[in-house]
């Protein structure tokens, strides 16, 4: 499986949630809700998600490897570091 795209919307005013991002797979699949998080070690790619009732938060859609996880992370955080600038 390849990525084929990669979008990234910023979000101002927001503590630690940095971005939002769609990745495009193959040209044939396309996953919203992918979101870019400040944490402590720096940002990190969290799934996309929906809260439950009970107030916990359940992934929607998720890798099945740490190599197409790494993967994820790794282009949208690139893009996202692209859209900082020098």
């Amino acid at each position: 499986m390849n990525i084929s795209e990669v979008r990234v919307r910023k979000v101002e005013g927001k503590d630690k949630f940095k971005a939002w991002a769609t990745v495009t797979f193959d040209n044939a699949l396309r996953l919203h809700g992918f979101k870019v998080i400040e944490g402590k070690d720096g940002p990190f790619v969290a799934m996309p998600s929906r809260k439950l009732p009970s107030g916990k938060f359940i992934d929607i859609a998720y890798p099945l490897n740490q190599e197409l996880r790494g993967m994820i992370q790794e282009k949208i955080l690139e893009e996202y570091n692209r859209q900082e600038g020098p």
